[in-house]
């Protein structure tokens, strides 16, 4: 798989009838050796959602939301390589944390690419789908939250564009661990 580029890539919205697809690649991040860094969810409380669980975060995140949205990369092959979800912050609001959002931004999560396709430039093509679709949604900025442990990932991000922005936070399932905020104004 290492011979593919990004552009070798399809990189699209979800579709609501692919619930199942974005269960097995959800399932499948969940089982990444740095899950537990950089997910908030476990596996085994993935496993154990019923379909309709699924079923409705498909539908939820698929074309024409227009609060969040999860895009995956398909290879040639027409497995899903990649993922990432964005979703949208309005001013004047709180977000997930109970912080106040002061402009309207996307707000990046579940990004991961399995490790047969990662080091092609796959995660700059799906953040590029991601911030697209804020940026057409009215986006000042785009922001995720990285654990501080987490190095491979925040350096994919570095690569995207992104930059901490000072802001560091205690995080739920640790206290004593440290999550970073990274932006791309």
């Amino acid at each position: 798989m290492t011979s593919l580029t990004s552009h070798d890539y399809t990189v699209r919205a979800v579709r609501p009838e692919e619930w199942a697809a974005v269960r097995e690649l959800r399932l499948d991040a969940l089982r990444d050796p740095v899950a537990h860094l950089a997910f908030l969810d476990t596996y085994e409380k993935a496993a154990a959602e019923p379909d309709s669980f699924w079923q409705d975060r498909a539908a939820r995140s698929a074309e024409g939301s227009a609060a969040v949205r999860q895009f995956v990369a398909e290879a040639p092959d027409g497995t899903w390589a990649g993922t990432v979800t964005v979703l949208i912050e309005e001013a004047g609001t709180e977000d997930w944390a109970g912080r106040p959002v002061e402009r309207r931004q996307g707000h990046v999560v579940g990004v991961y690419v399995r490790p047969e396709h990662r080091g092609n430039g796959l995660v700059g093509a799906l953040f590029d789908a991601g911030v697209e679709w804020a940026r057409q949604r009215g986006a000042e900025r785009i922001r995720l939250i990285v654990h501080e442990d987490n190095e491979r990932a925040q350096n994919a991000y570095r690569k995207a564009g992104f930059a901490p922005s000072g802001v560091v936070m205690s995080f739920s399932k640790d206290e004593a661990a440290k999550e970073v905020e990274f932006v791309l104004e």
